[in-house]
């Protein structure tokens, strides 16, 4: 049994997640204490109130470090081989997403890279990265395909996946995503593709998983719903099929133009649709009367150099539930960093420092289905959580381009990385 105690600000979010306008509700305990009883928080409370109730407990003493859940990076592409850097150029002069995608980079450049890559490669490659975000405070992290665009490998990269979280740090969620681009076998036959993808990959894919990965949930199923990608209608027909099967549904929507993604997503019963740059107001009405979750990824836009981002204040307006997340990838924002989300956050989507928090820990959690283990500090929830070097959470926002976590907790175990 360990204490930590002598926390200046303990940010709980013990209220659950928090739609609308209650995004930020802290449930700070000043000069707080937590007690961890294996990989379990065992109690939440003020400092002397723990040291008298559990006065055998070993002891560590924060020194006025604040704590914060650790963060829930709900949205990243962790898997796969190479890097775009000439890409990177080729849109500083001038050329576009869309552009370079039809020309046959973007993410056919990494499906290139990803289909040579042996398993060891994808997974040590991977674990760099995810290495990377643990020391950044991200404690649990969703990790789609999407770069093979095969069933061969697909598979490899669920492999890598499933092969990363037994032995990582970090706890990883799945996501199958053949459905993230038209590869090349089947150019210009998209309806084909979705063929293949509904008749073939995805009962295939439920196979695998069974023989795989045991009595785990199947993973979610993620459709990449854009122009001259896969169309509003081609994207029902492929998440329909995966909800026949069993799967969960996330999906891609809105990042470039507004096809009805985020309305689809909510008519199906997603668990979040993610981007949202170019949703209506009406489509916003209609995710938020819904309990799927709003995931803005603010790198994106970023790292594209765009002036448009996720129109947060107008979700929560309509009582809609916000999260955040990387969308760690290859091509438009290769960024492993939590906090630096946080920043773009209050900066472009005009969110409270409190509000970015919120929505990278309890309402992440909620847009991977698991805000009744993660994301908030309450007992009977894993032990993930985060000592910062300030003793005040507000930084996390405030500042940016550097690490504020001193300390994270995963699972009850300690690991340091500036204490």
């Amino acid at each position: 049994m360990i204490l930590f105690h002598n926390i200046p600000q303990l940010i709980t979010f013990a209220s659950g997640s928090q739609r609308g306008l209650r995004l930020g509700e802290l449930g700070m305990v000043e000069n707080g204490a937590i007690v961890c009883e294996g990989e379990i928080i065992l109690a939440v409370g003020e400092t002397d109130a723990l040291l008298n109730q559990f006065p055998q407990a070993d002891r560590i003493d924060l020194a006025g470090r604040a704590v914060v859940p650790g963060f829930v990076d709900p949205h990243t592409h962790l898997i796969w081989a190479g890097n775009r850097a000439n890409e990177f150029e080729m849109r500083l002069q001038g050329k576009t997403y869309m552009e370079i995608m039809a020309a046959g980079g973007g993410i056919l450049a990494t499906l290139t890279a990803t289909r040579k890559a042996s398993l060891d490669q994808l997974v040590e490659e991977a674990r760099r990265r995810a290495d990377a975000a643990f020391s950044f405070g991200t404690t649990t992290m969703e990790a789609k395909t999407g770069y093979g665009l095969d069933i061969e490998t697909e598979l490899r990269q669920l492999e890598a996946i499933l092969e990363l979280d037994r032995d990582a740090l970090i706890d990883l969620v799945p996501t199958y995503m053949g459905a993230h681009a038209i590869p090349p076998e089947f150019k210009g036959d998209s309806a084909g593709y979705t063929r293949f993808l509904c008749e073939e990959a995805l009962p295939a894919t439920k196979i695998w998983w069974q023989q795989h990965a045991g009595e785990r949930q199947l993973p979610f199923v993620d459709v990449f719903c854009e122009a001259g990608v896969f169309e509003i209608e081609e994207t029902r027909e492929i998440l329909t099929a995966a909800k026949a099967l069993g799967f969960p549904l996330k999906l891609h929507a809105d990042e470039f133009e507004n096809l009805g993604g985020a309305s689809l997503a909510a008519e199906l019963g997603a668990v979040s649709a993610d981007h949202l740059v170019k949703t209506s107001a009406e489509d916003i009405q209609r995710l938020a009367a819904s309990e799927t979750v709003a995931v803005s990824l603010p790198g994106t836009p970023f790292g594209l150099a765009q002036s448009e981002y996720t129109p947060a204040r107008q979700i929560l307006a309509a009582d809609g539930y916000l999260a955040l997340a990387t969308d760690l990838n290859p091509g438009t924002t290769w960024n492993e960093s939590m906090q630096f989300i946080q920043a773009l956050a209050c900066r472009y989507l005009k969110l409270t420092p409190a509000q970015a928090l919120a929505a990278s820990t309890i309402n992440s959690a909620k847009a991977i289905l698991l805000d009744h283990k993660v994301g908030s500090i309450e007992a009977g929830k894993q032990a993930d959580f985060l000592a910062l070097n300030t003793p005040d959470y507000r930084n996390l926002s405030y500042r940016y381009g550097g690490n504020q976590v001193d300390l994270v907790v995963k699972k009850g175990e300690i690991y340091p990385f500036a204490f």
